[in-house]
């Protein structure tokens, strides 16, 4: 293997966390902000790029890719520089599951919406794919660019609500909300589709389009994306009325609670 070769557990449930376990001089790389804690023992390095790369070169061209799918240009390392193994946590950033990758049963390669990444074995290039297609580029939520994890190694992506796996057989097709989708095998065809019909389109509530996966392949879907979570929460901040609390008061309620 050229990546570094880790172990790990995930905890929880809906708000979940990965314990990486890490033999001597083993590394894992992680986005910034998703350290929960680490062991005695493990150095945490902030590195330029995404830390495949030795070269200056490498590392500048490797940052420029991760700026491109709105990444931070630094990533953090962890290292165990102990003689014995130790253990560092990341926690997801919003609720939802963690899913391990294991990049070697997958051809070496994932492809994911961009803010899914959480963590993975050093060695694990994070880089971008650009929707060949314009109509996937322009209509299919996650635009021309979306994230590519390549390699031989473990990597952790994050998502919104509840895990859905299909393994979609050759030619196989199915449509989906173009937020619900977290990541897919490179051999699974993206394409997006026109809802159809005046009554769908202006009062269904589904969107203008859907995006359509064709097997063979896998795919991982998510039952809540954080963009819909955040907009039911703040289409609840900014009403004025308490009728879905309850209450036939109105302003008059939020006065009386001192609101």
């Amino acid at each position: 293997m050229k990546n570094h070769e880790i172990d790990y557990k995930i905890y929880g449930e809906e708000l979940q966390c990965v314990e990486i376990i890490l033999d001597p001089n083993e590394t894992v790389v992680a986005e910034p902000g998703s350290l929960m804690y680490m062991d005695d023992g493990i150095k945490m390095e902030t590195i330029f790029g995404d830390g495949s790369q030795q070269s200056f070169l490498g590392k500048l061209f490797s940052a420029g890719k991760r700026l491109l799918t709105g990444e931070n240009l630094f990533i953090t390392a962890y290292t165990n520089l102990s003689s014995q193994r130790k253990q560092v946590t990341f926690a997801a950033p919003y609720t939802g599951k963690i899913i391990p990758i294991n990049l070697m049963q997958y051809n070496e390669k994932i492809i994911c919406q961009k803010d899914s990444f959480l963590c993975a074995a050093k060695g694990v290039s994070i880089g971008i794919e650009f929707q060949k297609k314009l109509g996937a580029g322009l209509f299919g939520g996650e635009g021309f660019i979306m994230q590519k994890l390549e390699g031989d190694g473990m990597a952790f992506m994050h998502s919104g609500g509840y895990i859905i796996h299909k393994s979609l057989q050759a030619g196989e097709l199915i449509k989906v909300d173009t937020g619900c989708i977290v990541a897919f095998t490179s051999s699974v065809d993206y394409d997006i589709q026109f809802v159809g019909g005046i009554k769908n389109t202006l009062f269904g509530g589904e969107g203008v389009f859907f995006a359509v996966l064709r097997g063979p392949g896998e795919v991982w879907l998510q039952s809540l994306p954080i963009s819909r979570l955040a907009g039911r929460i703040l289409s609840f901040a900014t009403t004025t009325s308490r009728r879905e609390e309850g209450s036939i008061l109105g302003g008059l309620g939020d006065l009386l609670d001192g609101d």
